[in-house]
């Protein structure tokens, strides 16, 4: 499904991605795992459109490397950010619906219901009044119900209670169900037991792609190699 090639990116005079080269197949979880730093959530931007980068970004055996974010998302992909977007004064059913391919109210409360939350918060505001767990499922709501074809998800696993937590790897492995492929942006190893295959990214560089069980040994001995 998506293909990397090469894959190269520099801001201010820093070079962030460093030659990234890894696959992501139709409808799995592929984790991308590393430490703070080593370029995860630019290389989730990067293949968004939102940086422009050098090398080759292939989906469904296009060439998008040159499109712009629209236009990607278009073609069905969607990025949820680390931090979820804070609207104040918006209800929660406003925000879901605007992300909605399928915009009724039956919908929203189904999705809504799928990842753990009372039908009640749709009518809240989207602000500090909910907590860093019920703003990260509503993110993740609001990726079901565009239905993508291809999910990126940066580390929807940090800052959250062990019961958001295990909520958050069911909805996960739903959204597999549903035909939805996952990059799953981590760095926290016991993520990796959701996903089919993964690639560890140190530095800039992939150090190690393939699948689960082989990772998880290296992973749980370094989570990045190239740092002693």
């Amino acid at each position: 499904m998506l293909k990397v090639e090469n894959l190269r990116l520099v801001r201010e005079g820093k070079e962030i991605l460093k030659g990234v080269n890894f696959e992501i197949a139709q409808n799995e979880i592929h984790l991308v795992l590393g430490v703070n730093g080593s370029g995860k959530t630019t290389l989730a931007q990067a293949i968004m459109g939102i940086y422009p980068c050098d090398g080759r970004i292939i989906f469904e055996g296009k060439d998008i490397t040159n499109l712009s974010v629209w236009e990607r998302a278009r073609m069905g992909i969607t990025l949820a950010f680390q931090e979820p977007a804070r609207f104040e004064g918006l209800l929660v059913k406003d925000y879901l619906m605007v992300s909605a391919k399928t915009k009724s109210m039956s919908k929203l409360e189904e999705i809504i219901k799928m990842v753990g939350l009372p039908r009640n918060i749709l009518f809240q505001e989207v602000g500090e009044n909910l907590s860093g767990g019920e703003r990260k499922r509503i993110e993740l709501a609001s990726v079901l119900l565009m239905e993508p074809k291809l999910a990126m998800l940066d580390e929807p696993d940090s800052g959250i209670d062990m019961l958001s937590f295990r909520l958050i790897s069911e909805v996960i492995k739903r959204m597999k169900g549903m035909g939805t492929s996952v990059m799953l942006i981590t760095h926290s190893e016991e993520m990796i037991d959701i996903a089919d295959r993964a690639t560890i990214l140190c530095s800039g560089k992939v150090v190690a792609s393939g699948e689960r069980e082989e990772i998880k040994k290296l992973f749980k001995y370094s989570p990045c190699p190239l740092k002693r």
